[in-house]
Formats: C-alpha cells, sequence, structure tokens
C-alpha cells in the first residue's frame, strides 16, 4: 500500500495542473462536479476536507462541528412516539410519517411506504400471470419430489450412509454451511436455538464496534439514492408546473382546513397527489409548514452561527464558506436544500413582467430572491427558541441575526447553480485523503471518472 499511495501522491499533486492519470496513460480532465455524483465514501471525506478548509482558511469566529444526522432527536422522537401511541391505543398509523419528525426519519418512512406500495401493487398484478406462475411452480414441485424419490431409492440400496453421499439440495439444513436462513430455524435444536439467539443480541454491539474502528468499511463506493422527502418534492413539483406565475406565492395566505387536511393525510401515510385542483397557495403553505416543523432545521443548529457569520467575510469569499458549511451538511439535509433552492431560483426567475409570443404581457409573481429569502429563511435556519425572558433582553441581536440569515438564503437562492458543484481543488484533496487508507479505492475512483470522461 506505501508503495502503491508514492505512486499515486504525485500524480494527484499535479491534477490541478494537468489531469488524474488513469492507469492505460490516459488522463481526467479536473473539472468541477455535482455533488451528487460522488460516490457516499467520498461525501463522508468531503465532509472532513470541508471542515479543516474552513478550520484553515475561513475564520468565522465560532466552533464548528459536523452535524450528525438524526441522532440528537432520536430520544425525543421515541418519547414523542411513545406518548402518542398510548393516546391512540397503540395504534400504528396514528405516529406522524412527515410532520414533526426528523428529515432522515421522513425519507425512512417514505421508503417504507414506497415498498409496501410496490408489494400491493404486486399482489394485484394480472391474474393471468399469476396462474402460469403457480403453474409453472407446481410443475417444478413434482419434477423435484420425482428427483427426490429416486434418489431416495438409491441411497437405500447402497451401503452409504444419507450424510456421505448427500447431494446438492438434499443436505440437510443443519449440516449447511454458511449463513442461518429463516426456513431452517424451526429444524435447530434447542442448544442451536439457544447459540442463535445469543449470536442476534449481540450483533448490533459487535456491529457498533466495527463501525468505531472501520467507520470507511462499510461505505458504498457508489452514489447514494437522493435523499429529499417525497413532501418536498411533490410540493416542488406542484408549485413549478401550476405556480410560476401566480401573483404573491408563499406570501399569499391559503386554507387552513384544506391545508390541515393534507397534512393529515401525509402523517397518516396516505399516497398523496397533487392536481390541478389544489390550490397553489395550500401547496406552498403545506411546504412551509414541514420545513418550519422539522425538530432541527434544514441548515442545523450546529451550523447556525457558522452561517451568520459568513455575512462577516469579504463578499467574493461568502459564497465559497456557504458551500463549504452545506458540504458539512448530511446528505438528507444537501440533497433537500438543493430540490429546495432549486424550486425557489425558478420561482424567482419568473418574478419580473415579461412579454409573451404574441406581444402580450405576462405579469410576473413579484417574488425576487430577496422576498424568497426573507420568508424561508427563518425556517430553514433558527435556534431553540428562548424563555420570554430571555427573548426582551436578546430581542436586538435577533433582529441583527434575521438580517443575516435573509442575506444567506438570498445568496443560497442567487448561486444555486454553482453552490453544490464540488471544486477541482476540494476533489483533489478528498483523494489525497483516501490515498492515505485507501490507495486501491482511489485507483478505482480515477478509472471510473475516465470512463465518465469518456
Amino acid at each position: 500500500c506505501k508503495t502503491v499511495s508514492a505512486s499515486l501522491k504525485p500524480m494527484i499533486n499535479e491534477a490541478l495542473i494537468c489531469s488524474w492519470p488513469d492507469v492505460s496513460g490516459g488522463g481526467v480532465g479536473p473539472k468541477p462536479v455535482p455533488l451528487q455524483s460522488l460516490s457516499e465514501l467520498e461525501r463522508v471525506r468531503l465532509q472532513d476536507v470541508a471542515f479543516r478548509r474552513l478550520l484553515r482558511d475561513r475564520d468565522l469566529g465560532c466552533h464548528i462541528t459536523i452535524p450528525k444526522c438524526g441522532h440528537k432527536h432520536k430520544k425525543l422522537l421515541r418519547r414523542k412516539l411513545d406518548s402518542l401511541s398510548k393516546e391512540k391505543n397503540k395504534d400504528k398509523e396514528t405516529t406522524p410519517q412527515v410532520f414533526g419528525i426528523p428529515l432522515s426519519q421522513v425519507i425512512s418512512n417514505d421508503r417504507t411506504h414506497k415498498q409496501r406500495h410496490d408489494a400491493q401493487r404486486e399482489e394485484h398484478s394480472d391474474p393471468t400471470e399469476l396462474m402460469l406462475s403457480f403453474l409453472r411452480l407446481t410443475s417444478n414441485v413434482k419434477r423435484a419430489n420425482k428427483e427426490f424419490s429416486s434418489s431416495t431409492s438409491s441411497l437405500s440400496s447402497t451401503s452409504e450412509t444419507p450424510n456421505e453421499s448427500a447431494l446438492p439440495g438434499t443436505a440437510p439444513r443443519t449440516c449447511r454451511r454458511g449463513g442461518v436462513s429463516v426456513d431452517c430455524i424451526t429444524d435447530l435444536d434447542d442448544n442451536q436455538s439457544r447459540l442463535l439467539e445469543a449470536l442476534q443480541l449481540s450483533l448490533p454491539d459487535e456491529a457498533a464496534c466495527n463501525r468505531k474502528k472501520h467507520p470507511d468499511k462499510k461505505l458504498s463506493l457508489n452514489p447514494i439514492y437522493r435523499q429529499v422527502p417525497r413532501i418536498v418534492d411533490l410540493c416542488c413539483q406542484h408549485l413549478e408546473k401550476h405556480g410560476l406565475e401566480t401573483v404573491g406565492i408563499f406570501r399569499v395566505g391559503s386554507s387552513k382546513k384544506r391545508v390541515r387536511q393534507l397534512r393529515e393525510e401525509f402523517d397518516q401515510g396516505w399516497d398523496v397527489h397533487f392536481d390541478e385542483e389544489n390550490s397553489v397557495h395550500d401547496v406552498a403553505a403545506l411546504l412551509k409548514e414541514f420545513l418550519r416543523d422539522l425538530p432541527d432545521p434544514l441548515l442545523t443548529r450546529e451550523l447556525y452561527t457558522a452561517f451568520i457569520n459568513t455575512m462577516l467575510l469579504d463578499y467574493s469569499d461568502q459564497a465559497s464558506a456557504i458551500q463549504l458549511l452545506i458540504f458539512l451538511l448530511p446528505p438528507c439535509n444537501s440533497d433537500t436544500l438543493q430540490r429546495l433552492l432549486c424550486l425557489l431560483s425558478t420561482v424567482a426567475k419568473h418574478a419580473g413582467d415579461k412579454l409573451d409570443n404574441d406581444g402580450q404581457k405576462i405579469t410576473g409573481n413579484k417574488m425576487t430572491s430577496l422576498n424568497l429569502a426573507t420568508i424561508f429563511g427563518p425556517n430553514l435556519l433558527h435556534k431553540q427558541k428562548n424563555s420570554d425572558k430571555e427573548f426582551s433582553v436578546q430581542s436586538f441581536a435577533r433582529v441583527e441575526d434575521s438580517t443575516a440569515i435573509i442575506s444567506v438564503v438570498q445568496r443560497m437562492i442567487n448561486t444555486r447553480d454553482t453552490l453544490f458543484m464540488v471544486p477541482t481543488d476540494l476533489q483533489n484533496e478528498v483523494l489525497m485523503s483516501l490515498l492515505e487508507t485507501d490507495p486501491d479505492v482511489v485507483d478505482f475512483l480515477l478509472r471510473r471518472k475516465a470512463s465518465q470522461c469518456s
């Protein structure tokens, strides 16, 4: 490994000047790449690289930590769900599925909902296909029974024991090698079943121990799926399709009754879809409520002061500092933020009046990036609410913070196109970081970059 590292290190050091070399002798020209195109391992290392870059090159005047996804409010959520289950006679469907729970849990619930929906769809598939599959299954069973009867008759005519002449597929389950499957648990004797229970009980602790020793071993070398809650994606799609030319979108009031009904449908796990009958203002209000009710804001409380202090830097350094802080976010937060900013930047582009092909005036929605930042800023970035006594003392500081929050979110909307593009220098630092521990991984990543460019 040290030999490989020594040979690859100067090559990667020259990446910014020329290109990343591959094994075929060619090169991969360095260029910014989308954040979501990085593998899971690269995104974790990018967090470390961005963290070191902030400490080294950006003096934000505050303590900075990498936010953790979902751990902070785990106990609080468990207590909340337990109290709700007691009030609702332990009915699982009454626990919130979307609102008021951590973002990572919302995405997990969405995944479970999709799996359940796909399973139900398979159950209600074409009856002709079900009948054909049933006939194929029965024919295979009959054929297997004939082969088994012939094999057992040949075994009985010889002096060998079944274990000595075991054929593929006929060995006793307790003698097979490999993992224990569900269908063979009943064949275990008492001692073996107790051993299996002990192994199952000890697995979480052992897994946690392994994660501490080798945190990167289980990380994928492929890009992870886009972690955006279904409610956010549906709202953004509906607003992009029907609301771009709606005057005062996100500002005009909505029907509280209809919004509450939509909220309850999402929380109960219903398969909600929007159509033309759904009011743009209702969907906009639903999106704002989701973001406001997150236990931890989308930009996280750990990075609250850091985001605020980016406005104290020179204007030319503010965008890069905001980008580094976004790279510190968990993937579910950064992916959801990217989807939201895509919507807001599109809405801002339709703020002004324009002429159609016939020369007729089309009224804009009047929602500039500043207006949108004023509305969404407090929902995306805020601290723990203070008590009434503290509010009077810190009211002036809050006014200053609110101005900075609006400025931060406005810069995000205006720079959305480049905000989630990983610069070449950060990519090289990620590769250098991986080179110290996993040189073979670096070679694999370089091969893939070369194939993507070709």
